[in-house]
């Protein structure tokens, strides 16, 4: 999803125990941050990172930062998603809406070199559908494309996702300050 950019790409899976770093912060810039720093001074390589979730205005933007444990741990998708649709339910909201949030860190070993954000607004729908993606992909529907980001094609999300405008944002920085 980062076509052009001038530097090789690692995983975590490039390298043998990598440290588990806890997502603590407040925000998803804070656990990108955290994440990046750690990892940097761990590696003693660069390092990008990424946090992200879903927020729903309703539930004063729950899950938030929690997205992925928001069921408890060893939660499904399924669970989280139905855990999300039971508080919109005994909330009685008629207003659905909601983002998804991508914040992306770039560090040194001891320096934080920059972090970029995307979102992307859509609303929550009644039941989950499509059999794409993951997450809560299933639950959040775009309204200017009219379906679920699990009803889309792999290709479609992809270029209209906050991690997509996250890292487009990145790699435009990357370039600003690195060059070609």
């Amino acid at each position: 999803m980062i076509p052009g950019l001038p530097a090789r790409i690692l995983t975590l899976n490039d390298f043998e125990q990598a440290p588990d770093v806890e997502e603590d912060g407040e925000t998803f810039k804070d656990n990108s941050i955290k994440k990046a720093m750690e990892l940097a001074k761990w590696s003693g390589l660069p390092v990008m990172t990424d946090d992200s979730g879903i927020e729903v205005k309703a539930l004063d933007n729950r899950p938030g930062v929690y997205s992925a444990r928001y069921a408890g741990k060893g939660a499904t998708d399924e669970m989280r998603m139905n855990k999300l649709l039971a508080e919109m339910k005994e909330i009685g909201a008629n207003d659905r809406s909601a983002r998804f949030k991508c914040a992306i860190a770039f560090a040194y070993p001891g320096k934080l070199i920059f972090v970029v954000e995307g979102k992307r607004n859509g609303v929550i729908a009644d039941k989950p559908s499509g059999s794409n993606g993951f997450g809560y992909d299933p639950l959040f529907y775009d309204t200017e494309f009219g379906k679920t980001f699990a009803e889309m094609e792999p290709e479609q999300k992809n270029m209209i996702s906050h991690r997509s405008m996250a890292l487009s944002l990145f790699a435009r920085k990357f370039k600003e300050i690195f060059g070609d």
